[in-house]
């Protein structure tokens, strides 16, 4: 009997040590205060359900001057043998206007409507019930959006087309065209929101490290620019490039079988002449006028002094980081730190769930210094959390000095949740620093990075490659030793102009070109005025009014609405206030968009599921190129060779002296 109770003992612990194996499929997870992070997609073992309903995804973007006009077609097809409901999460540029969408199921063509996000809603919910094929898309961020896809019937194929128009404006000569292709996953904390709700779309399913995606994914693009093209390339994917001439391209990918969906799809170019640079485009609606005016800033030159500035380097050092985003970041902060003067100071920050500072005080920019600061993120593996917001409000604490410029420089992938925490927290505190942003990986949440740098008056940098880093690293040192273009004024003489966007302009660092979008009435005559002070002294241009170009179609109107939606919504500073809803709401309605508050609904009238016993489906994410699965919660048991992992774990655990002295004592109370 004795050995019996030891026995049973001894299998009691091993169930224990077993328990704590955790799964890796949040689904199987109870505990409601489990945070919603991302979790690994699991094929459903129900026979006749298709989980996964997309096909391909083709994009077709035309550049004319400073305009992408992209039209992208998803294609899904139900092979099962029920009818199912399907999700998915795609991004966009944060720059993006989605001003058209239809759906097309067999020969049947529905135009979508733009209605106020919560009707839509209903109305989606309505035709799903009744057995109806309808489709929505939805905004869950200003890059981030839902498709859902109703009644998609055994054998159905359904073609969602969408519509984007947006701006690529150059830095430094080069324009760059950038298409997200996947949502990277977003860490979630264990505290709640102000409704005690999370967004769905955070614990969206992704497939794990290594799986290659069902679906196809093809991406074209024409630049015609005007003006002879002197150089194209893409850092991102191999590309064929046909050429027109030498002002017109189309680029394509080299090897569509290559996939292309798990990474930004970048394309950089420059130009010989400076025609497009400068100037106003003018476009005439049926019920208001828009315009766009381009400033060239003045050429940059050498400062041979620099007033003395304080960096605070804010490092991104959790899961998501790790690997390839974890060493690029080592890199490039190595390079950062390193090209710092003596009688500049700085400062390190580690974060992922906690933070680890350097030095309470900024400190010299010494060589002693320098190699603590190399050593410290030298010694970092990527593991934890993102916990962003605790780790800038540490920076923000650090005793300033006076009469020295404070920079703060986040290096992160941008896989958080919280958003608008920190751009609150940099809205309160802009007079206090100036912020800058470097997105590190190859699908970075441009959301964020571009955010924190638009708020901060500051510039966002974005690393795909290791290779990249030294570079990007020298641009950020050009930039910021700039001088400046301040005190901006743009005066219309002889032009009845309102609805300013921005309503400040902003100081230059860099050779950017100004966009001021507005409204105008009456006759397109007159001069516009432009002047400012740089390093050397007063600065002005004028523009005649009479030379501007026609804009085409509505695109500058589209331009300006986003813009506005832009300041009124985006980043955190609108706090969802009721008159901000209600112009945003009215601006998505009139300009036929999506924005925070209204949402695109198309629904097919004929009842094709009069059983009403659809399935819904999620359709999962490939993780975005060189993530791991440290990305998203990845643990031990979630692999089928972990099983055997976990046994030699346990022999090895039970062979340990604490162990067996534990087991021991257990046995023998017994």
């Amino acid at each position: 009997m004795k050995k019996h109770r030891k026995l049973l003992s001894f299998l009691a612990v091993l169930v224990l040590l077993i328990g704590y194996a955790p799964t890796v499929h949040a689904e199987e997870e109870t505990n409601e205060d489990r945070t919603l992070s991302p979790y690994f997609y699991v094929e459903s073992e129900e026979t006749g359900v298709d989980c996964l309903p997309l096909k391909s995804t083709d994009v077709n973007t035309t550049i004319e001057g400073i305009i992408a006009d992209t039209y992208v077609v998803q294609t899904y097809a139900n092979q099962g043998t029920k009818p199912i409901n399907a999700r998915y999460i795609f991004p966009a540029s944060t720059k993006v206007t989605i001003h058209g969408m239809q759906m097309q199921i067999g020969n049947q063509i529905v135009k979508a409507v733009i209605k106020e996000k919560e009707e839509a809603k209903q109305e989606f919910e309505t035709a799903k019930s009744e057995g109806k094929s309808a489709s929505m898309l939805s905004e869950q961020r200003a890059n981030v959006f839902t498709m859902d896809v109703a009644n998609i019937m055994p054998g159905d194929e359904v073609r969602i087309e969408l519509h984007y128009t947006e701006l690529i404006t150059p830095t430094d000569g080069t324009y760059q065209f950038v298409y997200p292709t996947v949502v990277g996953p977003r860490y979630v904390g264990p505290v709640l929101d102000d409704t005690g709700n999370r967004e769905e779309w955070t614990g969206t399913a992704y497939l794990p490290e290594g799986t290659a995606p069902a679906d196809q994914y093809h991406i074209n693009v024409t630049v015609a620019s005007g003006v002879p093209i002197s150089s194209l390339s893409s850092s991102s994917h191999d590309v064929k490039i046909d050429w027109e001439g030498n002002t017109t391209a189309h680029v394509s990918l080299a090897d569509p079988s290559n996939y292309a969906g798990n990474r930004d799809f970048i394309l950089d170019y420059r130009l010989t002449g400076e025609e497009i640079n400068t100037g106003l485009i003018t476009s005439q609606g049926e019920n208001e006028n828009y315009f766009m005016l381009m400033i060239q800033p003045p050429e940059r030159y050498e400062v041979e002094e620099i007033p003395p500035r304080e960096y605070i380097f804010v490092l991104d050092v959790s899961g998501s980081m790790s690997g390839f985003p974890l060493n690029t970041a080592k890199k490039l902060i190595n390079n950062l730190v390193s090209g710092l003067r003596e009688s500049d100071t700085f400062n390190l920050i580690l974060f992922s769930g906690d933070s680890l500072q350097m030095s309470d005080s900024s400190v010299p920019a010494t060589e002693e210094n320098v190699n603590k600061a190399l050593r410290l993120i030298n010694a970092q593996k990527g593991a934890g959390g993102t916990e962003l917001a605790s780790a800038l409000e540490d920076a923000l604490q650090i005793p300033a000095t006076e009469d020295t410029s404070r920079n703060i420089v986040i290096i992160s992938d941008g896989y958080i949740y919280g958003e608008s925490e920190v751009f609150d927290m940099i809205n309160d505190n802009m007079d206090k620093a100036d912020f800058f942003s470097f997105g590190i990986g190859s699908a970075v949440n441009r959301y964020l990075i571009e955010g924190i740098a638009s708020i901060g008056q500051g510039e966002p940098f974005i690393v795909t490659d290791e290779k990249e880093a030294s570079e990007v690293a020298e641009k950020f040192r050009t930039y910021i030793q700039s001088p400046v273009l301040t005190d901006i004024r743009v005066v219309f003489e002889g032009m009845d102009t309102y609805d300013f966007e921005p309503t400040v302009l902003p100081t230059l660092y860099a050779q950017k070109p100004i966009v001021l979008l507005g409204k105008w009435r009456g006759e397109a005559t007159g001069t516009i005025r432009i002047s400012g002070m740089t390093g050397e002294g007063q600065y002005s241009q004028s523009i005649d009014v009479s030379e501007a170009k026609n804009g085409q179609n509505d695109a500058v109107g589209y331009l300006w609405a986003r813009k506005r939606v832009e300041r009124l919504t985006d980043y955190g500073r609108s706090d969802d206030d009721p008159k901000v809803r209600a112009e945003v709401t009215q601006i998505g309605l009139d300009h036929h968009m999506i924005t925070p508050y209204t949402s695109f609904i198309a629904v097919l009238d004929t009842v094709r599921n009069p059983e009403g016993d659809s399935t819904d489906v999620d359709q999962p994410l490939p993780l975005p190129l060189e993530v791991s699965n440290l990305a998203i919660g990845y643990r031990i048991g979630s692999e089928p060779g972990d099983v055997m992992f976990i046994g030699m774990l346990l022999v090895l655990l039970l062979l340990s002296a604490p162990v067996k002295r534990r087991l021991n004592s257990a046995m023998t109370r017994t």
